[in-house]
């Protein structure tokens, strides 16, 4: 039996060792995502962290700007996740946050912006755009003229008539 060949790295790693391999890359991952936040900097009511860090998935880091703060290292996002740490500590809720984040930077701070009339363009574009260009290429089909070989329309109902006159 042959093994299918692997773009790249070594094969798999068979039985315990690659138990322990799999094991392994798993607790960097877990720790490269706990680095994010320091423990130091953690509240100390949990369901308060728990409410902090709900909103951290929702806030974009202004440095890297496809990464929610709580995925970045930059330090305008640990600086942006003291401030809503600060925020949810003094009992504001989260739409309180969030309109607090975004008086202060603006709508682009929250990776999900919600719709309105300020930023409808930016969430009709897409759709436009689409259907601009399915009109477009209807268009161009209906006029393209017919390739050799083939009959107009013209040709075919005059074809049609002589055929059913036999």
């Amino acid at each position: 039996m042959t093994r299918p060949l692997r773009a790249f790295g070594p094969p798999p790693p068979k039985g315990e060792e690659g138990r322990f391999r799999a094991l392994a890359v798993a607790l960097c991952a877990i720790a490269l995502t706990a680095g994010a936040s320091e423990p130091s900097e953690r509240l100390s009511d949990p369901a308060q962290e728990a409410q902090a860090r709900a909103l951290f998935r929702e806030v974009r880091c202004l440095v890297c700007q496809n990464e929610s703060i709580d995925d970045s290292e930059a330090q305008l996002a640990g600086d942006l996740r003291r401030i809503v740490r600060e925020q949810v500590k003094a009992g504001r809720s989260d739409r309180e946050i969030r309109a607090f984040l975004v008086e202060r930077y603006g709508e682009f701070v929250l990776l999900k912006p919600p719709f309105s009339a300020g930023n409808a363009m930016l969430w009709l574009a897409p759709a436009g755009i689409l259907l601009l260009g399915g009109a477009l290429m209807v268009s161009l089909l209906r006029r393209r003229e017919p390739a050799e070989g083939e009959l107009s329309r013209d040709e075919e109902e005059r074809l049609r008539r002589l055929l059913e006159e036999d």
